[in-house]
């Protein structure tokens, strides 16, 4: 599983706000819904908010495994 529990730490840290990232960088209230429910996003969007947070992906998302990821591929 995706986990955006990063994003939400990167954000704390940063000057910014959800509400600038939807007023002054248009991303839209359903992205930030998204993130909060960690549901998928377009790499598109993380690339946008790794520029708009100046961070890498590592400061976005992270990979959780779960119990059933853990069988052979």
């Amino acid at each position: 599983m995706i986990s955006y529990k990063p994003f939400w730490e990167t954000l704390k840290k940063s000057s910014e706000t959800t509400y600038t990232l939807i007023h002054k960088y248009n991303i839209s209230s359903a992205t930030i819904d998204r993130l909060r429910r960690d549901k998928p996003l377009s790499t598109i969007t993380i690339d946008d908010l790794c520029r708009i947070l100046h961070c890498g992906i590592e400061g976005i998302a992270t990979y959780v495994p779960q119990k059933e990821d853990a069988g052979p591929a």
